[in-house]
Formats: structure tokens, sequence, C-alpha cells
């Protein structure tokens, strides 16, 4: 019986991890607009509620940490994880605004925005789409097969090939795992770029090169090709 029930799960997983290929232009597209924004000195925003909050975290923290590969930081929030923020605003104004306030407090135009919401009618993640919207955020929005009303509201909808809400949160990660690393690797190479770039200019002055929109030059980055080589587990 227990193994049967366990069985049943695994089974219905591959299969829907094994749907979720057809996601593949939008996975494509919000990758290449993650790459955009960090190349352009900005941040990524996170947001949902229960397991999509935990979600939300985990993803934020791939990118401030790192993902599989070592490079510099790139800056993500994920707004549901500011307990105080969170109960004032929800106190104050209401649960719907508790993350489109956030936006408001902390997105400046050229940042994403990724709102998870496995139903995709979460009111207050459908307020925050509204918000960064309004604010001149790119838009990200992962769900389940419907997409809800969340699918009208943002540039990329990658809606995982089920209505079951486990199925859609194993898809959800996966999704962000891939997005993760398909980021990564785009900014280490760039890094590598500039620093064989910065390195052949050979002139007097030490010249520094922008990654990211920070600022590093060669000495700093000699060390970070070994790193980069070495590619430490997590």
């Amino acid at each position: 019986m227990t193994a049967n029930i366990l069985r049943s799960n695994l089974e219905l997983s591959l299969d829907v991890h094994k749907r979720l290929i057809t996601c593949l232009p939008q996975l494509t597209a919000a990758a290449d607009a993650l790459v955009a924004a960090y190349s352009a000195g900005h941040k990524a925003l996170f947001f949902g509620n229960g397991g999509s909050a935990a979600d939300a975290q985990h993803l934020a923290a791939e990118f401030v940490g790192r993902y599989l590969r070592e490079r510099h930081p790139l800056p993500a929030l994920a707004l549901n994880a500011n307990s105080s923020a969170v109960t004032a605003i929800g106190n104050d104004y209401g649960y719907d605004q508790v993350f489109a306030r956030q936006l408001e407090a902390l997105a400046v135009p050229g940042d994403v925005a990724l709102a998870i919401s496995t139903s995709g009618n979460s009111a207050n993640v459908l307020e925050a789409a509204l918000c960064a919207r309004r604010i001149g955020l790119f838009t990200i929005g992962l769900t389940g097969a419907s997409g809800g009303r969340l699918r009208g509201l943002v540039d990329v909808l990658i809606a995982a090939p089920s209505e079951q809400t486990p199925r859609i949160q194993e898809c959800h990660i996966l999704i962000g795992h891939a997005l993760c690393d398909a980021v990564e690797q785009a900014v280490v190479t760039a890094e590598c770029e500039a620093i064989v770039t910065a390195a052949n200019a050979g002139r007097g002055r030490e010249p520094k090169l922008t990654v990211g929109g920070r600022l590093r030059s060669i000495q700093r980055h000699s060390s970070a090709r070994k790193r980069i080589r070495r590619q430490e587990p997590a």
C-alpha cells in the first residue's frame, strides 16, 4: 500500500515534468529578461503565499548566494520574508496590499517582478502584478495550467501543466532552478569575457570592467577565474 502511494506520486510528478518542456519558450523569455535586468544593474523581486512564499525565498537566496557557480552576488528580494512589513501593511492597508506596497517602496523601472501563485488568483499577488506594471517592471508569473487572472497581467506566464497544487509546486521549483542556471551561466560568461577583454587591453593603468552594473578590477577578478573553474558544490 505505502509503496503504491509513493510510486504513484513519483510517476505523476515525472509525467508533469515531462510535459513542462512545452513551456520552454516562456522560460527562455523569462531568463532573457532576468539576464538583461542584471546586466543593467537591476534586481529581481519574488513574492507568493504559503508554499509559493517558500519558493520565493528559496529562489531569491539562489541569486544572492549562488546556484552552482562562483560569481558576484545578484540582488534579489523575497517580499514575503519581511514578517514585520507583511503584518504591518496587512494590518493597516489590508492583506491584498502586502506585496504591492513593498514594490512601491523598493522597485524601480527595469527591475523584474516574479509572481508565484499556483492558482494564479491570489489577491495580493494580482495587486502586486498590477503595481509592477504601473512602475515599469518586467513581470513573470508562475502558475498552474489555467494561469488564473494572473495570465493577463504579466509579460511572461510560465504555467505548469497541472491543476494539482503539489505537482504545480514541484514544477515551480524546477522552473526556478532552471532560471537560476541560465542566468548564472550568462553572468559567469560575461564576467570571464570582461576579464579577458580588460586583460588584453594591456594599458598602463589597470582598466576596470562593468559586469551586472558593478565595477570590478582585473586584480579582483584574477582569483575569481580559479573559483569559477573549481565550481565548488553548494
